[in-house]
C-alpha cells in the first residue's frame, strides 16, 4: 500500500443479511447474549418487536472493508467512534461505507467517515475510524 495512492473522498462499500446463525455465532464469541438479539419472544415485547443485530456486529462491516478493500490488506486499526441510530433487523440487508475524509501522510494515517444504511437508504449507523497502513 502506498499512502499517495488514496484520495478524500474516496469511498469503498459492503452489503450483508446477517442470519439467525451470524448473531447466534456472535453471541458466543462475544458474550453478548443479551436477549433481544437472541430469543424472539422477548424482543416481541420490546420497542422494536423483533430481534435486532448486535450493533457490534453490524459495526464489524467497517472492519472487512478496511481489512480487504480500502485500504486493504495490512491496515491497522487505530480507533473507530460509534453511533446507532437505528436496529438492523436480522434478515435486513445493511450497507456499510467508508469514505476518506483526511489523510496525514507523514504518519500513514487515514481518517475515514463510517456510515452503515438499511435497505431503505436510512442511516444506522454513523461515526469516524482512523485507519494506519
Amino acid at each position: 500500500m502506498i499512502i499517495e495512492n488514496f484520495y478524500i473522498g474516496q469511498k469503498e462499500t459492503i452489503s450483508k443479511a446477517f442470519t439467525d446463525e451470524d448473531a447466534l455465532l456472535f453471541s458466543q464469541l462475544s458474550m453478548d447474549t443479551n436477549p433481544i438479539h437472541l430469543n424472539d419472544d422477548y424482543a416481541q415485547k420490546s420497542i422494536f418487536k423483533k430481534r435486532i443485530c448486535h450493533g457490534f456486529l453490524v459495526g464489524s462491516l467497517f472492519s472487512a472493508i478496511f481489512a480487504t478493500k480500502l485500504p486493504g490488506p495490512g491496515a491497522i486499526y487505530l480507533q473507530q467512534d460509534m453511533t446507532f441510530l437505528k436496529p438492523v433487523y436480522l434478515n435486513q440487508v445493511v450497507i456499510a461505507e467508508v469514505e476518506i475524509i483526511e489523510i496525514v501522510l507523514e504518519k500513514k494515517i487515514i481518517k475515514f467517515l463510517t456510515s452503515c444504511f438499511n435497505e431503505n437508504n436510512e442511516l444506522v449507523i454513523k461515526g469516524f475510524a482512523v485507519i494506519k497502513i
